[in-house]
């Protein structure tokens, strides 16, 4: 699988543009990519983690988000650039109402890895 980098500027405009429908492509696309590049042993299809973010009025995906977070400590760990806090950063934005700032990081990990 590749990971496609992305414009995170031109994801967010058009995710406030489109009222959320690009950020629900967006949000499809990195949960494909951040399972993938993360070696999640259990990843669920995208559609899944969406429609149960709706189902739950985003509690699944703050759970998502959170669970995201921790394997790319893992990774980082993996890789040697040390230990993070992605997981515990990602929850509290979430819950603050700012995952849009969750996605942009993410993103911008999955950009990091694009070209590798």
């Amino acid at each position: 699988m590749m990971i496609k980098e992305r414009n995170i500027a031109v994801c967010v405009v058009l995710s406030i543009v489109t009222c959320g429908i690009y950020g629900i492509y967006w949000l499809y696309k990195m949960v494909e990519e951040a399972d993938y590049l993360t070696g999640n042993p259990n990843p669920q299809p995208p559609i899944v983690v969406i429609l149960l973010s709706i189902v739950t009025c985003s509690i699944y995906l703050i759970i998502w988000l959170y669970n995201t977070g921790k394997r790319f400590d893992e990774m980082s760990v993996r890789e040697g650039r040390g230990e993070g806090n992605n997981g515990i950063l990602f929850l509290l934005l979430a819950i603050f109402g700012l995952a849009i700032v969750d996605y942009v990081l993410i993103q911008d990990n999955l950009n990091k890895h694009a070209n590798a």
